[in-house]
């Protein structure tokens, strides 16, 4: 198998899986553009929040921004537009004064459901290990740096935040 490194994404070229064990046929090559473009889209941690959050049912804009920490409302706007545009949520505008308008997942964002969830799962029960890890290994791995700017006495101890 071949990793390639291409500005702005990975591919992986080459044939997964081990051809012919078991009589399964071999997995085709990963460098299918339309799938990619598909997990572009619901890979985007944006697009994986909101699914999360429109799995609990419909949800106004308002009420999914202040469900999903960092998100900002144009960030929102864009997952949404680019969900809807793909089938996997439905907005619904009522007609009603001021304007009512509402999201849900489509039949097909549904399918998606199970294995979000279980991705968001995931990373509730390992966030503390993966820091644990990520602690080890800067320490481990930790450059000789040279002393944070005078002016800057907040970066003391903190090589990361040394950085422009």
């Amino acid at each position: 198998m071949r990793w390639s490194l291409y500005p702005g994404y990975m591919a992986v070229t080459g044939i997964s899986g081990a051809a012919g064990s078991g009589g399964s046929a071999a997995r085709p090559p990963l460098t299918d553009c339309r799938a990619r473009d598909v997990l572009q889209r619901v890979g985007d941690k944006w697009s994986v929040f909101v699914i999360d959050r429109l799995g609990q049912g419909s949800q106004r804009f308002n009420e999914l921004r202040r469900s999903i920490d960092g998100i900002t409302g144009r960030m929102l706007t864009v997952t949404l537009r680019g969900l809807e545009r793909d089938g996997l949520v439905a907005r619904t505008v009522h007609p009603v004064i001021p304007p009512r308008v509402d999201y849900e997942l489509t039949p097909m964002g549904a399918t998606l459901l199970a294995t979000i969830e279980q991705l968001v799962d995931w990373a509730d029960s390992h966030a503390d290990d993966i820091y644990t890890a990520r602690s080890h290994y800067d320490l481990r791995h930790a450059p000789d740096e040279a002393p944070c700017p005078d002016d800057d006495s907040e970066c003391a101890g903190q090589p990361a935040a040394c950085e422009d």
